[in-house]
């Protein structure tokens, strides 16, 4: 364990954990996660950033121009906070490692804007990009890492072009919440609060149906899926969601590369600037996305 990541644990608690539980302005978490952005997450030198729109969207590329697969990326912020802004440092350091170029999508947030917005956006920018020359790859952390798997159950039931594989860090993939880590590991998760879960669901689903797959890919169909990577850390609350994934993904026949990591907080590779664990994992990362064929695409 990383001196780093036995300071850090009991910093994030004090600070973004009572945050979250405190909080009930969606205009506080948003700023509030923006200034971290801006003093935590550190872009690799030379990246270069690019305003855009897809699909009706505001985006962000990242390293336009280089000539690997498309990483199509959907922060997460439980569909009321984030931004392309916040995330854009990690898929800066992803994207240099992949030699391809990033997208993130400004997906519309709640409460403002009721689910399916974000799934709609989403699926949209996707359509916009499926035929990007070097292939696509979904991706996406906590509810974006959800957002990504529902979007490829989405691209599978249409019949679209299929990316090259998906990948989420610590996905939220089950907004009934019935994962036994939500209660098992309220206790021990640094920075989700498992008391606020049912209130940012609603937030987002106002009176919708949690089980619809669209909001919970844990319920969807994926057979004839591309590859698929899923982490997640042993003390988070939505454990149980990437482990239930990947049973359910693996019973429908799709390959599945599953890390459960020891003592790490939600979605840790934001913190590349402050963890070395968080820069393992996307080499790792790395590595498997490298690895992908564009064979694996196809409609």
């Amino acid at each position: 364990m990383s001196l780093m990541r036995r300071l850090l644990n009991p910093w994030l608690r004090v600070t973004e954990r009572r945050r979250l539980a405190r909080a009930t302005d969606p205009e506080t978490l948003r700023r509030a996660f923006e200034v971290n952005a801006r003093l935590f997450f550190w872009p690799p030198r030379g990246a270069a950033f690019d305003a855009a729109e897809i699909a009706g969207c505001p985006a962000t590329w990242v390293d336009r121009g280089r000539p690997g697969p498309l990483l199509l990326y959907f922060h997460g912020g439980g569909y009321v906070f984030g931004a392309p802004r916040t995330h854009r440092a990690m898929l800066a350091h992803l994207a240099r490692r992949t030699d391809g170029p990033a997208l993130l999508p400004g997906y519309r947030k709640a409460p403002e804007h009721a689910f399916p917005a974000a799934f709609d956006d989403a699926l949209a920018s996707y359509r916009a990009v499926m035929d990007h020359p070097g292939g696509v790859v979904l991706g996406g952390d906590s509810a974006g890492g959800g957002l990504a798997l529902a979007v490829l159950a989405g691209i599978l039931a249409q019949g679209l072009r299929k990316p090259l594989g998906v990948f989420a860090f610590s996905p939220l993939t089950d907004m009934t919440y019935s994962g036994n880590s939500i209660v098992g590991n309220a206790g021990s998760d640094v920075i989700l609060p498992a008391e606020r879960c049912h209130e940012i669901a609603e937030m987002y689903l106002q009176g919708a149906d949690p089980a619809d797959p669209r909001a919970s890919p844990l319920f969807a169909e994926f057979t004839g899926a591309p590859p698929v990577w899923l982490t997640a850390a042993d003390r988070e609350i939505l454990l149980d969601d990437t482990r239930r994934m990947t049973a359910s993904l693996r019973a429908q026949g799709v390959e599945v590369s599953e890390t459960i990591t020891r003592d790490l907080p939600h979605v840790w590779p934001i913190l590349h600037s402050l963890l070395p664990e968080g820069r393992a994992t996307l080499g790792d990362l790395a590595q498997w996305i490298r690895r992908l064929s564009p064979r694996e695409a196809g409609s």
